[in-house]
C-alpha cells in the first residue's frame, strides 16, 4: 500500500468524480491512479459505483470522497468491497450529521426540488446519520476515521471537521 520509504501509494488506486484538491494530492505518489465517474467528463474509467466492471480483488485503494450519498449505498459498499484486494482500503467522504443515530433516507422523495430541500442537494439520496459506521462494517470492513484539521481542510478543499473514514477490507 504507502510506501513509508518513498511516500508512494504502491498498487492501483481507483478515485471517483476526483476533486482537484485530492487528485492533485495523490496522483503523484500513486504507482497506477485512475479517475473513474459514470457521468463526469475526462475521467479514465466511467464506472457505476452500485456495479463495478472490475475483477475481484483488482485494486488497493478507492477513493470516495462525497459519492456515497448519490447511490445505493449497500450495493456500492458490497462492491468496493468484493473490488478490493484483501488489505486494501476504501477512503470515504460523506455528508454526516453526527447528532443524528440514523441515516435520513426516504425513497418517496424523487423530484430535484424535494431532494434539494430534504438532503441539501438535487442529486443526493440521504443525510448520513451516525449509524453510518455500521453500514461499512456490515459491508465487512473494519473502520478507522480522522477528522481533518482547519490546515488540511484547506489544503485538500475538505469541509470543516470532515471526518474521513477508512474502511480496510479484511485479509
Amino acid at each position: 500500500m504507502l510506501n513509508q520509504r518513498h511516500g508512494l501509494v504502491e498498487g492501483r488506486v481507483i478515485h471517483f468524480a476526483p476533486e482537484p484538491a485530492i487528485r492533485d494530492l495523490v496522483r503523484p505518489h500513486a504507482s497506477q491512479y485512475q479517475s473513474a465517474d459514470l457521468f463526469m467528463r475526462g475521467c479514465d474509467l466511467a464506472l457505476d459505483l452500485e456495479k463495478l466492471n472490475l475483477e475481484d480483488e483488482s485494486v488497493d485503494v478507492f477513493i470516495a470522497s462525497h459519492v456515497l450519498e448519490h447511490v445505493d449505498d449497500a450495493k456500492a459498499l458490497s462492491e468496493l468491497h468484493r473490488c478490493l484486494k484483501p488489505g486494501g482500503v476504501a477512503i470515504i467522504m460523506v455528508p454526516i450529521v453526527e447528532g443524528w443515530s440514523q441515516t435520513y433516507e426516504n425513497s418517496a422523495i424523487q423530484s430535484d426540488a424535494e431532494r434539494t430541500l430534504h438532503f441539501g442537494q438535487f442529486d443526493h439520496v440521504r443525510y448520513y446519520g451516525s449509524d453510518l459506521r455500521d453500514r461499512i462494517r456490515a459491508a465487512r470492513f473494519d473502520l478507522q476515521e480522522f477528522s481533518a484539521s482547519p490546515q488540511e481542510c484547506i489544503k485538500f478543499g475538505l469541509m470543516p471537521g470532515e471526518i474521513i473514514f477508512l474502511a480496510r477490507r479484511r485479509s
